[in-house]
């Protein structure tokens, strides 16, 4: 099961983002398993509920969007969705097909609880 450690990557990710925009709690994250990413997203949102505890991600909303996919067709040049790497252009048949999207897994959104410091007077 890779969705574990593709779950440990985001934490990582959004650790690291914790640290630079200083801020201690997500109140909502939102990711991208493109369909042609080959992500497992119920094995994804499991690994990221078991890890969440004790983390910035405690507590968190997480929400995984799942876009579509969809490639270029190099004979007929037509930009086409596909729901598979082996689909065929549905435009013209070929099977030479570049797939341009869907195939990311990505930080859509992170929301933050904003838990500044009281400053002194």
């Amino acid at each position: 099961m890779h969705e574990m450690s593709l779950a440990g990557g985001v934490l990582r990710v959004v650790e690291d983002a914790a640290v630079r925009e200083r801020f201690a709690r997500v109140k909502r994250l939102t990711l991208a398993a493109g369909a042609l990413s080959g992500v497992e997203v119920r094995a994804l949102r499991f690994a990221l509920d078991a890890i969440a505890p004790g983390t910035c991600l405690d507590g968190a909303e997480i929400e995984i969007l799942e876009p579509p996919a969809q490639a270029w067709c190099l004979p007929c040049g037509a930009t086409v969705p596909i729901r598979s790497r082996l689909d065929a252009c549905p435009q013209c048949g070929s099977h030479q097909i570049q797939p341009t999207g869907g195939t990311e897994l990505t930080v859509h959104e992170l929301i933050v609880h904003d838990e500044s410091p009281l400053q002194e007077t």
